[in-house]
């Protein structure tokens, strides 16, 4: 058989891929790490340069430093694409939408000047940090979380329509007590002020004045707290019933006896002492 002489773009491809893909490799867990520190310098320069006196202090080094970023970005973006089998499964990905997104703006900047779109565009880069962060430890914990959001969706949704209505009867018996003269001009901007107080928030732009208005403003007051007691204590619930069926499909069997009455890190049946 003829052995398959593989080029220097073909080697080329292969080891890019197995760095910027590969998260088991040394070299890929450094590449991350230093595409883990990139990213969070170009969000601290993107807040740097709304600081208007340190950005006209810096603007110049400021503006290198994103270009250099930049260029490494664009680099990585066609080094992720031409090193895999099916392009198209990258560019249109969710991830791949967002590396091209977080590239672009400085390459638009040519063309367009003087709006802070491109500043919302380049901190889309956080959420790479999702893909770097995909270790299985990270992705384990996720997965638990959105089941138990999944699953206790429903007690939620009925949780926040119970509280939806409880705003608009509130805001509009406080409309009535309060009137026009205390701020409450609307049904709705009395609805306004209730989800504000309800979720402990508390703006203050408007504030009943009636001792009616008050003693419903301090029962509002109260109820707040039940807002982020009750979805949290839904969701524990179901994070604890996730991990509690987790270790228990991770209970090692014993094969004489059948026993799963046992630690997971066992080496021995604590019920027939044979060997797991």
């Amino acid at each position: 058989m003829k052995s398959i002489v593989k080029s220097k773009y073909e080697i080329f491809k292969q080891k890019a891929h197995i760095i910027i893909y590969g998260t088991n490799t040394i070299y890929g867990r450094l590449f991350d790490l230093i595409l883990l520190g990139i990213i969070l310098l170009s969000v601290i320069l993107i807040m740097l340069e709304t600081v208007k006196g340190f950005d006209t202090k810096y603007h110049t080094y400021l503006v290198t430093l994103e270009w250099i970023i930049t260029i490494f970005f664009t680099i990585e973006y066609i080094l992720r694409i031409i090193t895999i089998k099916k392009p198209k499964t990258y560019i249109f990905s969710f991830y791949g939408i967002i590396d091209l997104l977080a590239t672009l703006p400085m390459y638009l900047s040519f063309f367009v000047t003087g709006t802070s779109v491109f500043t919302v565009i380049r901190a889309l880069r956080l959420l790479r940090l999702f893909k770097i962060l995909n270790h299985p430890q990270f992705s384990n914990q996720s997965v638990h979380l959105r089941d138990s959001i999944i699953a206790s969706r429903g007690r939620i949704l009925v949780f926040m329509y119970f509280m939806l209505i409880s705003c608009v009867i509130i805001g509009s018996v406080m409309y009535v007590v309060e009137g026009e003269a205390a701020g409450f001009t609307s049904i709705p901007v009395s609805i306004y002020w209730c989800i504000v107080t309800l979720t402990t928030v508390g703006f203050g732009d408007i504030t009943p004045i009636t001792p009616l208005g008050q003693f419903i403003a301090s029962f509002v007051m109260i109820l707040g707290y039940g807002v982020i007691a009750v979805p949290t204590g839904i969701v524990t619930v179901e994070i604890a019933k996730n991990a509690l069926k987790s270790n228990e499909n991770n209970k090692t069997v014993c094969t004489t006896c059948n026993s799963n009455e046992h630690l997971i890190s066992a080496k021995y049946c604590q019920k027939c002492g044979s060997e797991l």
